[in-house]
């Protein structure tokens, strides 16, 4: 059952269905890219074991629609997150460093261990698997199961918490973030990495329309769902990204599974539902109080963010040409599947703390001062105009002036985003 057709003009509660410059998070280029890569897919095997199911033919704008204009609001389940992007550990653990320098200000960092999109790097390297309930735009949780060790995000209202086991710091924002009133479904909540195929699919099919190619690939069985299979293809020349597979229920339009494949044909993301209930979730599950002895950080949620956008003023610097200037130092250039992100990398970052006994005492001691560019330099190759470091689906490039940009793009695309070739 395969339909192929372009799709290009849907609509998301009344936005047109086309191409948009986005602004892409504060956690640092690899995660920021990760973040937009962070949501693909092609379906394991093993997750459609059984028979395909006979579903009703229905054309690729037909399943587009029904992803994009779902009401479902309430679900909860256990999804499983595989990434192999390539990146060197050590640069995410500078990000890291840096997300928690920006959480911390500089200063004693007190909750910074606990920010939610410094801990979610680890989604962007190997696998993970996470427990996750919504019940519309004010209740969401997601926690991360590691061994050992736990870190738990929770809105409920105007309440929100960040916890980390491992060093039994929290932090606790309070308030609204401003644009967030009126908001119809939850997109990435807590954060601005996708942690479950909902927020995955999403960016894909609302942010690069234009330069897409959309048809249905078949039926599966996803988490004892019926659910289609939509290949999105891009139609640029210059990403390292060749199809994203977004495994859609047929009865309600929810994404179950997003996976994405690059250029060289291997899968560098996995985001799948192992078992989901559209049931709504108890009022209780969205209850958190700290633990005893947990060190918490307060913040207003417009002040947090108000200290994110003062600090990103400092760094507005893109490539030459651009293009659209984004919030925190945070540049994106160009648009669809060749977007590329720029920002300037700091010189100094403290690293992330290591070996933390859970006891809330966390320091400066904990970590060791990093330099971010040195790091690049040591970790990439010389390329004209800079260092590059490559990954299987994400290209960094460092220019010799300290500027960097990245994406899921070849490096001609990243040289001339950075006006050097």
């Amino acid at each position: 059952m395969t339909n192929e057709t372009a799709v290009e003009d849907q609509l998301d509660g009344g936005v047109p269905y086309r191409s948009r410059r986005r602004t892409l998070v504060r956690a640092g280029v690899p995660v920021a890219v990760g973040a937009v890569i962070a949501a693909g897919v092609g379906l394991v095997p093993a997750l459609a074991a059984d028979s395909p199911p006979d579903l009703p033919q229905l054309s690729a704008e037909q399943v587009v629609t029904k992803v994009l204009g779902s009401d479902t609001q309430a679900l909860s389940g256990t999804v499983s997150v595989s990434t192999d992007l390539g990146v060197p550990s050590q640069l995410l653990g500078a990000a890291a460093g840096g997300l928690g320098a920006a959480a911390g200000h500089g200063s004693d960092q007190g909750g910074a261990s606990a920010d939610p999109q410094s801990k979610l790097l680890g989604l962007l390297g190997g696998d993970q698997t996470l427990r996750v309930a919504v019940d519309g735009p004010d209740r969401q949780r997601v926690d991360l199961m590691q061994n050992m060790a736990g870190y738990t995000l929770v809105r409920n209202g105007d309440q929100s918490w960040a916890w980390d086991s491992s060093t039994n710091t929290a932090l606790h924002m309070t308030g609204r973030p401003a644009g967030h009133a009126g908001a119809k479904a939850p997109k990435a909540p807590l954060t601005g990495v996708p942690a479950t195929p909902q927020e995955a699919a999403r960016q894909f099919l609302t942010g690069s329309a234009g330069t897409t190619s959309v048809n249905v690939a078949g039926t599966a069985n996803v988490a004892g769902q019926k659910a289609y299979q939509l290949s999105v293809k891009p139609t640029q020349s210059g990403s390292t990204v060749s199809e994203v597979r977004i495994s859609v229920a047929a009865d309600n339009g929810v994404p179950l599974a997003v996976v994405v494949k690059s250029t060289d044909g291997s899968t560098v993301l996995d985001v799948h539902f192992t078992d989901v209930s559209f049931a709504e979730p108890t009022a209780k599950t969205f209850d958190f109080t700290a633990p005893k002895g947990a060190k918490v950080t307060e913040k207003k949620a417009d002040e947090a963010a108000a200290g994110h956008d003062a600090q990103g003023g400092k760094g507005d610097q893109g490539g030459k040409g651009d293009r659209g200037k984004g919030h925190d130092g945070v540049n994106v250039i160009g648009e669809g599947w060749t977007a590329v992100v720029s920002t300037q990398l700091p010189t100094g970052v403290e690293a992330p703390a290591q070996g933390s006994q859970g006891n809330g005492k966390q320091g400066k001691q904990h970590g060791r001062p990093m330099n971010p560019q040195a790091l690049v330099k040591s970790l990439g190759k010389p390329v004209g105009g800079g260092t590059l470091i490559s990954t299987k689906v994400v290209n960094v490039l460092l220019t010799d002036d300290g500027r960097v940009f990245a994406g899921a793009v070849t490096l001609p695309v990243l040289q001339h985003a950075a006006g050097v070739n």
